[in-house]
């Protein structure tokens, strides 16, 4: 009779992702998880084939109070936005993993799920084939971007300050717009845009009539 399990998979996903939120993704190892689990590494084997399928559990578990069903009414812009936002809070709480939702995004069934949803709300709209592809990517990398710029890279902080005191006479609008930066908050800037983004998804308009 084979032994029964002690670890559920959504237990040692969020064993996975505190030891990434603890030490960023160069961290992730089976060996680091099987420690925080108190189980050998090859113990942690019977339950995950291989780091692969590990940072799929990750992104699952990221992504699994994400709820991605068609929001109800308004216009399909802020329809497409309220998704956005979805995924933006749930990755958001974890920036160090999100370079896995980028990896995973072909495989992840939160993300399929989401993707779906968002594509219908599109299809709705009138965008269809090629169109329909790029606004989907795009709208993935702005959240994605969005996310490491507001906790890797954010606009108020020492990198910003450096820029700001960049001699004008060479980097005047560099050193300006540093200098401003400090302003923006990072909900006003994801929110700016992502209006400026949806703004370019708006479907061709139909031919005048002869």
């Amino acid at each position: 009779m084979p032994r029964p399990r002690s670890f559920t998979q959504p237990q040692i996903a969020a064993a996975a992702l505190a030891v990434i939120d603890g030490g960023g993704l160069a961290a992730l190892s089976m060996r680091a998880v099987a420690g925080r689990l108190g189980v050998s590494t090859m113990a942690l084997y019977r339950y995950v084939r291989d780091r692969r399928e590990l940072e799929g559990l990750i992104v699952e578990l990221m992504l699994a109070g994400v709820d991605t069903s068609p929001p109800a009414g308004g216009a399909w812009q802020e329809r497409v936005a309220e998704m956005a936002r979805r995924v933006r809070a749930a990755i958001g709480a974890h920036p160090e993993a999100v370079p896995l939702t980028m990896t995973h995004r072909h495989s992840s069934p939160g993300l399929l799920r989401w993707s779906e949803t968002v594509l219908g709300i599109l299809t709705g709209a009138g965008l269809d084939g090629r169109a329909r592809v790029v606004a989907l990517r795009a709208l993935t990398a702005q959240i994605i971007g969005a996310v490491q710029l507001e906790h890797l890279g954010p606009l108020s902080g020492p990198g910003t300050d450096v820029i700001a005191a960049l001699p004008e006479a060479e980097f005047p609008l560099m050193a300006e717009t540093a200098r401003a930066a400090r302003s923006v908050g990072a909900d006003e800037e994801f929110e700016r845009g992502l209006g400026l983004l949806l703004a370019g998804f708006s479907p061709p308009a139909p031919p005048a009539a002869p």
